[in-house]
């Protein structure tokens, strides 16, 4: 039964892989703090946690706070080797001309284990869900409203003309993770690779239904969290995604403290290879983590422009249900 749902659960990532045909290049809003909503970089980390359910939430301003991005989370595990989990997140830009909504759900098979003890866990997860785009063309600048000698002049006809202003699209994605749940290990590693808008969502702004299509976008992951010491521990990892005729490529680290009873200490850089280094600091208390992490940017995009920055404020909290399904710790970032 377990070879069976492997070997179906491949063909339809490599059928829908060829299906996807040739898409302009388009990038994903994404989080720095990727690691506070996992199931946007892999559907498969849904409900690899330390408890029984999670909530999440995070704050992104950019640009001088003109772009801002929102999004939250929940995950619940199960005793029935099944994960469920759901994910929205919304960017636009402060005045409302652009908004960018995805709303989904997930579902991760934990079913597929070995070692000794199954504490080695193979994780396969489906995705589906809404993405809504839209923009408001009277918010919206361009050259034909500009006249000489007085600037813009917004009572000017642009002569643009749009068949759609809001579209939306049923998307879907999936996901494969490996994790080691192996306990009183020194260094545990996790990795996987995934694969969002596997059915290209159609974008018919400009050109109707045969239009702009969203390109897939993959992304692979890879870690491990290394226990120095009973109340150190250090988690390097590093993500690579690509979408269309863009890439991005981080790497980075964070040191875990013990602080007391129940609390922890977190701080760690990540660096967004030749675009920003992202230093991060947070605190662990039963269950709640807080973040806060700033993009700072070393390209020469900071030489142009000196609101490059961006700023990442996460809570989450991991909990255990009146149930008390004592799942199995997964050793690797406390996300």
């Amino acid at each position: 039964m377990k070879n069976n749902l492997l070997f179906w659960f491949i063909k339809l990532v490599a059928i829908m892989g060829l299906l996807h045909g040739v898409c302009e290049a388009q990038v994903d809003p994404h989080f720095s703090q990727y690691y506070n909503q996992p199931m946007m970089v892999n559907p498969a980390l849904t409900g690899a946690i330390e408890g029984d359910y999670r909530a999440s939430a995070i704050f992104r301003s950019q640009y001088g706070n003109t772009l801002q991005t929102k999004g939250v989370s929940a995950e619940a595990v199960t005793d029935k080797n099944s994960n469920f989990g759901l994910n929205i997140f919304n960017e636009a830009s402060n005045d409302q001309a652009y908004s960018f909504t995805n709303a989904y759900l997930s579902y991760a098979y934990t079913g597929v284990r070995f070692g000794p003890n199954a504490d080695h866990y193979l994780v396969l997860a489906l995705q589906g869900g809404f993405l809504n785009r839209r923009f408001d063309p009277m918010k919206i600048q361009f050259g034909d409203q500009w006249v000489s000698g007085v600037g813009y002049e917004g009572s000017v006809n642009s002569g643009e003309v749009f068949s759609n202003t809001s579209v939306l699209s049923f998307d879907a994605g999936v996901g494969v993770a490996y994790y080691d749940a192996v306990p009183d290990k020194k260094v545990s590693f996790f990795g996987g690779v995934s694969a969002f808008h596997i059915n290209s969502p159609a974008s018919p702004f400009l050109y109707g239904d045969a239009g702009e299509r969203l390109p897939v976008r993959y992304s692979g992951q890879a870690g491990a969290r290394i226990v120095v010491s009973d109340g150190v521990s250090i988690v390097p990892s590093a993500i690579y995604m690509r979408q269309g005729g863009f890439s991005e490529k981080m790497v980075g680290a964070y040191v875990q403290l013990y602080a007391g009873e129940s609390t922890d200490l977190l701080f760690g850089t990540n660096l967004r290879l030749g675009d920003a280094a992202i230093p991060f600091a947070g605190f662990y208390y039963k269950g709640l983590t807080i973040g806060i992490s700033y993009d700072v940017t070393i390209s020469q995009l900071n030489t142009a422009d000196t609101h490059t920055g961006s700023m990442e404020v996460s809570l989450s909290y991991v909990g255990f249900g009146k149930r008390g399904v004592k799942t199995k710790p997964f050793y690797c970032p406390r996300f």
